[in-house]
């Protein structure tokens, strides 16, 4: 079941908004995603929260000057996603630009599995000798990784933001908001914005030592692009700090300042940098990145995002574009098969899923997992087959259900059914012996009962209420393109009540409408949708400017719609 609800506006804050300046609309859609204060809407650098709220930053800012004056070998070990490979891409160029001697190395993530493990460390030891490791976007769960490392006197520098275990690994420093006592303020920041964070912290610290002065030092303003596509793309929450990383980077693209490989990525998705949005560095580029670390190795993809040749850089972006169809070819494949398995599946019953096949393609399986939980709209972890009689589990889950904590309860309960498991509240891995699945499958459905009531198992569309007539227009859509939104700080979605004028099937797929209300008419279209409505329809809608034959057009784009 799907229901429409609308979002309170705290009135006072929306007041206090709008007295300062900020549009009537926009005070009312802000104040409703909990903003309070006209300073949390600057997406200007000096707004950012300073580095020195990370716990131990100073600490790893000395040891990488420290290491950086003594010629120290560095190897980065980045994560295998598009958080991973954008924060390799600034660690390394960040690095060189301060005089590092730094390398990277990306783990096939079939044949090392996930993290720093012993496995990984004995590899870079062979291929890289380095004295110092750096993990970016991993590294908070490898204690196994972090003590063969120290084993074999290499120096560990963890640079992460998952959630980590009752232990922590025995690294050099380990910089990461979201380890014991660090008083950072945004949790949320992803694994491309700590490590953005620890160049800022190195500079100053060179500053500090006279290497570089105000003019001399790198430009790490630069990095924002990476930065930028980084953030969105691992859909972390879209806080104050994370908004500004997010503007200041899409800021660059828009004026055509940005790496050659983040602009081939753009070309190659058929999108135009000069309007960049959230929504194209989420589902264009990233998912292009992204493929690489699912179905090859990452490489490519890192490959793509340091390289300054724009003809390498177009030749490396048509590559992941071509792996990027073929995820997608794999991935409609194992949908389809999924929803065989769960054919006899009855929600009523059921307040989670869990589907194997032994056919399935381990790299994949996080986005099957995903559609799987927009259908059905439960928790859901879908598993592959892993090595040796090994099965490898991706799952997402949905609001109110803290997937690493319930993962986190089934192995207390029976520590036999799980190998390993990490990750976040909304997606979380995990590794189980095949003959567990059903006792696994069993004892998470247990912890969705318990945690999960009937109401938290409807999808609510949260709307922002009607939108005043004199809205509906290409100028105020404009202005709204020009707001970060994003997971966390969801995007404008209005909701009123319409006569539905005329409706048509598009390309058998698409419901297209005619929507009329106070005499004014308005295109619409609910993708993927159609049944038809009955004559009075309650809509939710998100605004869009439709260009056809040079003549743009307001058309809405359906959310959901009931009978009025």
């Amino acid at each position: 079941m799907t229901r429409i609800s609308t979002r309170s506006v705290p009135f006072r804050e929306s007041e206090m908004l709008r007295q300062n300046g900020v549009h009537p609309v926009l005070a009312r859609l802000y104040a409703a995603r909990g903003l309070r204060d006209p300073k949390e809407l600057s997406s200007e650098l000096a707004a950012m929260i300073p580095p020195s709220g990370l716990l131990h930053i100073d600490a790893a800012a000395v040891f990488l000057a420290d290491a950086i004056a003594a010629r120290k070998r560095m190897v980065i070990v980045a994560d295998y996603d598009c958080d991973g490979a954008t924060a390799c891409a600034v660690a390394l160029r960040g690095l060189r630009a301060m005089g590092a001697q730094i390398d990277f190395i990306v783990p096939n993530r079939f044949e090392y599995g996930y993290g720093l493990t012993p496995e990984i460390v004995a590899l870079t030891a062979r291929e890289k000798q380095p004295d110092i490791i750096i993990t970016v976007d991993n590294g908070i769960a490898s204690i196994d990784g972090v003590a063969e490392a120290n084993r074999r006197g290499i120096e560990v520098v963890v640079t992460d933001h998952h959630l980590p275990a009752d232990t922590l690994p025995a690294a050099r420093v380990i910089v990461n908001p979201n380890q014991p006592e660090c008083g950072f303020p945004s949790k949320h920041i992803a694994g491309v914005g700590v490590m953005f964070y620890v160049l800022l912290a190195l500079r100053a610290e060179l500053r500090q030592r006279g290497v570089f002065d105000a003019q001399t030092q790198p430009k790490l303003d630069n990095l924002l692009d990476l930065v930028a596509l980084g953030t969105v793309a691992d859909v972390v929450k879209l806080d104050a700090n994370n908004r500004i990383l997010v503007a200041q980077g899409l800021k660059r693209m828009r004026a055509g300042r940005m790496h050659a490989g983040v602009a081939a990525l753009f070309r190659v998705a058929g999108r135009e940098p000069r309007n960049a949005n959230p929504f194209d560095l989420g589902f264009a580029l990233g998912p292009r990145l992204n493929a690489a670390g699912r179905l090859e190795d990452m490489s490519l993809g890192i490959e793509c995002l340091i390289t300054d040749d724009e003809g390498r850089a177009w030749q490396l972006a048509q590559q992941l574009n071509e792996i990027n169809l073929k995820r997608r070819e794999i991935e409609a494949d194992m949908q389809d098969t999924a929803l065989l398995h769960l054919d006899a599946f009855e929600p009523a019953e059921r307040s989670t899923i869990c589907v194997f096949d032994d056919a399935w393609h381990q790299g994949v399986i996080g986005i099957v997992a995903s559609r799987l939980k927009e259908k059905f709209y439960r928790p859901t972890i879908t598993f592959a087959p892993g090595a040796d009689g090994w099965i490898k589990g991706s799952g997402r889950s949905i609001p109110g259900f803290h997937l690493r904590d319930a993962l986190d309860l089934v192995y207390k309960k029976a520590p036999s059914l799980i190998d390993k498991f990490g990750g976040h509240a909304m997606a979380a891995g995990l590794t189980l012996r095949a003959d567990a699945f059903d006792a696994f499958a069993q004892a998470f459905e247990e912890v969705g009962r318990a945690w999960l009531s009937k109401p938290q198992l409807e999808r609510v569309i949260e709307t922002d209420g009607p939108l005043e007539d004199a809205y509906y227009t290409t100028t105020f859509i404009e202005l709204m393109d020009g707001q970060v939104w994003g997971q966390g700080f969801a995007p404008p979605v209005f909701c009123d009540e319409f006569r539905v004028v005329s409706q048509r099937i598009l390309k058998e797929r698409h419901l297209k409408l005619l929507l009329e209300k106070n005499g004014a008419r308005y295109d619409a279209i609910w993708f993927g949708h159609t049944d038809a409505l009955g004559e009075r329809a309650r809509v939710a809608f998100r605004l869009d400017a439709n260009e056809y034959n040079g003549v743009t057009k307001v058309q809405l784009l359906v959310e959901h719609a009931e009978a009025a």
